[in-house]
Order: C-alpha cells, then sequence, then structure tokens
C-alpha cells in the first residue's frame, strides 16, 4: 500500500518520513491540496530504479536488434571459437 503523506509532513516531519523511506524501501507520496505533488525516495531506491530503467532501455535495444535481419552467428559458432581462443 503507498504512503501517502501532505506535502507538510515533509517540512514538519522530515526524520519520520526519512526512515519510512530508508525502512521500508518505499517511496512516500506527498499531496498539496489533496493533489499528488511530489514523490520522495531513499537514494538506494533511485538507484535501483534508475538501474532497471537503464536495463530495459538495453534489453529493448537488444530485443530490436534481435529482430532486424543483420547478420547472425549461431549460438555454437559463438561458443566453439571462444572455447578455441580459451583453449589457445
Amino acid at each position: 500500500m503507498p504512503n501517502i503523506r501532505p506535502v507538510s509532513d515533509l517540512r514538519n516531519n522530515f526524520k519520520q518520513i526519512s526512515e519510512l523511506c530508508h525502512e521500508e524501501g518505499e517511496p512516500v507520496f506527498l499531496t498539496k491540496n489533496g493533489k499528488g505533488d511530489m514523490v520522495v525516495m531513499s537514494q538506494a531506491l533511485y538507484e535501483k530504479q534508475k538501474a532497471l530503467l537503464e536495463l530495459y532501455q538495453k534489453l529493448g535495444e537488444a530485443e530490436t536488434e534481435s529482430e532486424s535481419n543483420a547478420n547472425k552467428i549461431p549460438h555454437k559458432q559463438v561458443m566453439d571459437e571462444m572455447r578455441a581462443k580459451l583453449n589457445e
């Protein structure tokens, strides 16, 4: 369940919001006049989200490249070449 707090809590209860972000590992959603305004999260969660986004982007690029008609090398050929290089 998302943790939703009024934006005034950021000023009045900063320590509590900071602890929520770090202990639960979830963002805190802040509202202003009853409407969504901001999201606060720990730096660790931010970095994790950023890494996931980059991974999804790379996977999307790889999928697009895989679907293209680019020259493809069969898996067996790649593995044989790698084994040959390792055994040199």
